[in-house]
């Protein structure tokens, strides 16, 4: 076969081509090769942190800039990868070396990455690295790898530390626990600022606590737990008792230091700044404390991180202070100190289950005080919590620290005795209390005898859980009250039927006022000259198809405690005036009606409204209506003189009951001014058979009658007593004798009969 002239010249040609294009390479790769090396050459010759890796043998070189980046001098470090391989952070070496293989295999355009070295000092520095490869041979596989490093540690931490002050927040928010939280604040700024230290104390009334300090020695730590603060105790006790910062900067010899230097020195801690944490309502909570291991002051960028540092501990603390006060408010009475009814509950729960497992027994007592209603109503509740905090401090004294107290609410108290597992051991202890607390006090520079009732019961005999036993202990109160008060009474099975019954009256009594069931019967009074009808009382009686007639003395009494008394007054007073209203209008006699008022009423801002809505709505001559009061209603409270005066000024009569059974019936008249005085029933039984009973109604009558008052007497059975009475000059009389209550109807007929003889 014959070869084309033509075509083996232009191979001839391209060969020559090719071969020198190939020259021409290898002359450019060795000019490229040249160039580099000039390059690394003057990068080695800069003062910059350079490192030069030969692929081949792992030797480094590093430059002085390099080492001293990381603390060393230049004579330091080993010119090898191992050096490298020692310095990184362990996390970060694989990592780096993978990298670094697939730039070199061409996996990859550039080689750029950050990494943590340890400095000599200690710490890590943060840096970033950049490298290109470099090849010295024709086959272009990379033989060196040169590159640099730049120090980013400050942009790095910063970075760091805004992440976690975001996640201390939120540990503050999701309710971590407080020592977790002051390890990580601590943290944050020793990362911040190499080679301090941080702490923080918590302050307890004058005294320093350990809070936080996961960098400093356990042995400071426990020294400086317990610390007083003062004007010269250290750093963090100066700024807790001034309220102001303290920067120290040589503990050595700084006198701040100069008592509790010994404590710092042997850890290595020269110098230490302590800025007071403050509540957001002004008070010192504890201190930061920042320490180095020489001494300085802090620069600006440090003095600002202090107050930052502080303020940050100081939300976390305030946290704590504000749920440590929720717990007590839900847990201790604030007013007395002692258990509050939740806390009480939870004890005696405990204390049931664990005399359950042990076989145990203890009693519970319930006290409450006889009528500290009256303290607060006449001299107002700022009195009545100092007086309750009198009695709390009595009733701590019998027990001293044995007997668990606990305030239920008001003047309501119930007390856990252990070692009462008997009636005798029960009211020997039950004794001491009454006695204590019925010792004279001082309220408001008066003289006061406070008494208290105690109802007793027994675990297990009475209740064998909480709300048994405490409900066995409130029904042998309601004994106690019910004999008398000032006295303690033991809880037996008829007690509960007792009181199942007045629960059973309270919701009858309740229903019938609702629903206007009980009924109005009137008792006439007389003017004891002439004999004619001159008023009528209104008297409520309730009779109930289960419960039978039911006495207005205890019906009244449990309408008052139920809250239930304003509701049956005003029925009363409708009902009775609107009857009295309907007799005048048939021309019956001209007389007025009498209605009881409970003492309760004159606090009600309602009380003379409600009396203006009556005399209104029913159109009763405001004269012909004679509210009566007992005497005690001005003996507990000046606002009830204001009341009286708006009643008169209505041209409402006014007239005290049951007068002369008060501690001071005459002194009481010195304030009021009222149309009648009713003389008690008490005098009258007495007095046709004694002689003093005699003087003292003559006395009462006459008095009255210089007061410009008319004289009422109740209960007169007898003509004997009434011809007595009016040879003494009193004015009316009412009683059995003249009628007995009556229906409207039956008064209609006295009234009428009446009409009939005139």
């Amino acid at each position: 076969m014959k070869t084309n002239p033509h075509l083996q010249i232009q191979v001839n040609e391209l060969r020559t081509e090719l071969a020198s294009i190939h020259e021409t390479n290898e002359l450019l790769t060795n000019e490229l090769n040249k160039s580099s090396e000039r390059f690394v050459i003057a990068m080695r010759e800069t003062n910059q942190a350079v490192w030069d890796w030969d692929l081949e043998t792992d030797e480094v070189y590093y430059s002085p800039r390099w080492k001293s980046m990381l603390g060393y001098d230049d004579n330091e470090l080993e010119d090898h990868l191992s050096t490298w391989k020692s310095l990184v952070h362990p996390d970060d070496q694989n990592v780096i070396l993978e990298r670094a293989q697939n730039y070199l295999l061409g996996k990859s355009d550039s080689f750029e990455t950050e990494m943590r070295l340890h400095h000599k000092d200690g710490y890590y520095v943060y840096i970033r690295s950049s490298a290109f490869k470099l090849s010295e041979t024709s086959d272009c596989k990379p033989r060196r790898l040169v590159g640099y490093h730049v120090d980013i540690s400050k942009h790095k931490r910063a970075e760091i530390f805004s992440k976690k002050n975001t996640k201390i927040l939120e540990m503050i928010a999701k309710g971590f626990p407080t020592t977790d939280i002051y390890t990580e604040i601590a943290l944050m700024y020793e990362n911040h600022y190499v080679g301090m230290r941080c702490s923080m104390l918590e302050l307890e009334g004058d005294t320093l606590l350990h809070g936080g300090a996961p960098s400093l020695p356990k042995e400071y730590c426990d020294a400086v737990h317990g610390l007083k603060i003062g004007p010269n105790i250290g750093s963090c006790g100066t700024s807790t008792y001034t309220g102001k910062r303290a920067l120290v900067k040589d503990i050595e010899t700084d006198p701040k230091w100069a008592a509790i230097k010994h404590v710092a020195l042997p850890h290595g801690m020269r110098c230490c700044w302590s800025e007071p944490i403050i509540s957001s309502t002004g008070k010192v909570l504890g201190a930061f404390g920042m320490y180095y291991n020489h001494p300085a002051l802090p620069t600006e960028e440090e003095s600002e991180a202090l107050t930052s540092a502080a303020m940050l501990a100081g939300i976390v603390m305030e946290r704590d202070h504000n749920q440590k006060r929720i717990r007590e408010l839900a847990y201790i009475d604030e007013l007395t100190g002692f258990s509050s009814r939740n806390h009480f509950s939870i004890n005696l729960e405990t204390l049931i289950e664990r005399s359950s497992i042990d076989n145990n027994q203890f009693s519970l007592f319930y006290l409450d005080l006889d009528n500290f209603k009256d303290i607060n109503d006449s001299l107002g509740h700022d009195v009545g919590d100092k007086h309750l905090q009198e009695i709390a401090n009595r009733l701590t004294s019998v027990g001293l620290g044995a007997h668990f107290l606990a305030r239920l609410g008001g003047d309501e108290f119930c007390i856990i005795v252990k070692e009462a597992t008997n009636k005798e051991i029960a009211a020997s202890i039950a004794a001491r209390y009454l006695d204590i607390i019925s010792k004279p006090s001082d309220v408001s520079g008066r003289k006061f005898i406070q008494t208290c009732s105690i109802g007793i019961a027994f675990y297990p005999e009475d209740g064998k859980d909480l709300q048994s036993l405490l409900k066995a202990a409130d029904t042998a109160l309601y004994t106690a009250k019910d004999h008398g008060k000032n006295q303690y009474a033991f809880y037996s099975k008829v007690l509960t039927t007792e009181a199942e019954y007045r629960f059973k009256v309270e919701q009858y009594l309740r229903e019938a006022i609702e629903h206007n069931t009980l009924s109005l019967v009137y008792q006439t009074q007389h003017d004891l000259h002439s004999g004619k009808i001159v008023g009528v009382e209104a008297l409520s009686r309730w009779h109930h198809p289960e419960l039978g007639q039911v006495s207005p003395v205890q019906f009244i009494a449990i309408a008052e405690r139920i809250g239930m008394i304003k509701q049956l007054t005003e029925h009363v007073l409708k009902t009775a005036c609107t009857q009295l209203v309907s007799w005048k209008k048939l021309g019956l006699a001209n007389i007025r009606v009498a209605i009881n008022i409970s003492p309760n009423h004159f606090l009600d801002p309602d009380f003379i409204p409600l009396i203006k809505r009556v005399i209104n709505d029913t159109g009763i001559t405001a004269s012909d209506l004679e509210l009566e009061v007992t005497e005690t209603v001005v003996q507990t409270h000046h606002q009830n003189l204001s009341v009286f005066r708006e009643l008169k000024k209505l041209g409402v009569l006014l007239a005290i009951d049951d007068f002369g059974t008060g501690y001071s019936s005459f002194a009481s008249l010195k304030h009021l001014t009222v149309d009648c005085l009713k003389i008690d029933k008490y005098f009258i039984d007495d007095l046709l058979i004694d002689t003093k009973t005699q003087l003292l109604v003559s006395s009462m009558i006459k008095m009255a009658h210089n007061l410009g008052c008319k004289v009422v007497a109740e209960g007169i059975e007898k003509p004997e007593q009434a011809n007595e009475l009016k040879k003494l000059g009193c004015d009316m009389a009412q009683g059995y004798l003249f009628c007995k209550p009556a229906s409207p109807t039956e008064i209609s007929i006295l009234l009428n009969d009446e009409m009939v003889q005139i």
